[in-house]
Formats: C-alpha cells, sequence, structure tokens
C-alpha cells in the first residue's frame, strides 16, 4: 500500500490535478545511493487516519489506470486531451541536521515547475515542506 501511494502521489505532481491531502513519512529509512526522486516525494496512506486525496479542479476528466507486473508496479493518469503543460519536480532547501538525542533529521522543500509547449517556465510553486527522522547514518559512502 505504501509504494502504491508513493506512485499517485508523485504522478499526480505531473498533471494539474490538485493534492488536497497528503501525509509525508515520518521515518527517511533509505539513504540516497540509487535514489532517483528527491527525498519527501511519496506519501503516506494508514487507514483510517491519514489518506492521500486528489482533486480535479479542471474541465476534462482524469482516469487513474495501475497495473501489478512481475516486477513493477506502474501507473498513468489518462484523459480525453493531450496535456498543455510539462511537470518537473525538485527540492530546495535540503539539510541535515543532528538532533540533541544523538540521531539525525532531514528537511527539504519540494517545488514544481511547469512548462509550456515551447519549453517556457509558466509557474514556479511551492508543493510542500518535509521534515523526518533519518533511521541510518547520514553521509554513508556508495556501495559498489
Amino acid at each position: 500500500m505504501c509504494q502504491l501511494s508513493n506512485l499517485i502521489y508523485w504522478m499526480t505532481l505531473h498533471t494539474p490535478l490538485t493534492v488536497v491531502e497528503r501525509y509525508r513519512h515520518s521515518f527517511d529509512v533509505f539513504p540516497d545511493s540509487n535514489r532517483t526522486q528527491p527525498f519527501g516525494s511519496g506519501a503516506t496512506c494508514v487507514y483510517n487516519y491519514r489518506d492521500l486525496m486528489i482533486r480535479n479542479d479542471t474541465d476534462r476528466p482524469y482516469q487513474l489506470l495501475l497495473e501489478v507486473t512481475e516486477n513493477y508496479l506502474e501507473g498513468a493518469w489518462m484523459s480525453d486531451r493531450l496535456q498543455m503543460f510539462r511537470y518537473e519536480i525538485y527540492e530546495k532547501n535540503h539539510r541535515m541536521e543532528r538532533e540533541y538525542w544523538g540521531g539525525y533529521s532531514r528537511h527539504n522543500e519540494l517545488w514544481r515547475k511547469t512548462f509550456d509547449k515551447y519549453e517556457n517556465i509558466v509557474k514556479n510553486e511551492f508543493i510542500t515542506e518535509n521534515h523526518a527522522m533519518m533511521m541510518y547514518q547520514p553521509y554513508l559512502e556508495m556501495k559498489n
């Protein structure tokens, strides 16, 4: 369920749909080695009090398609028209802090650039901020 909510949230950030409720993970359990998305770009769902809620404020229908293959969880948002914009998610103000009790916490902000069909930036917007306790030692070396 966790990976499903992560996938849906990440896909939604690349559409004009509106995320109206999202909870971040309280713990950062994976070091950055081989990370392909910014820290804090997932969502957690816990029955029955933490939801991922998405609203369609556009004038067109959207359909969520999901598939579990032998090796992957795949998904797509489909609509009856081509998207007019392209979205890029990135992080700002990333930091790791040593806590008084000896562990570490991690913090950042997620932002989204919206590009038109000519690749002009038409919007640059704040999405959310993330704060999590790290469950590993920071600055670990990547192993081959």
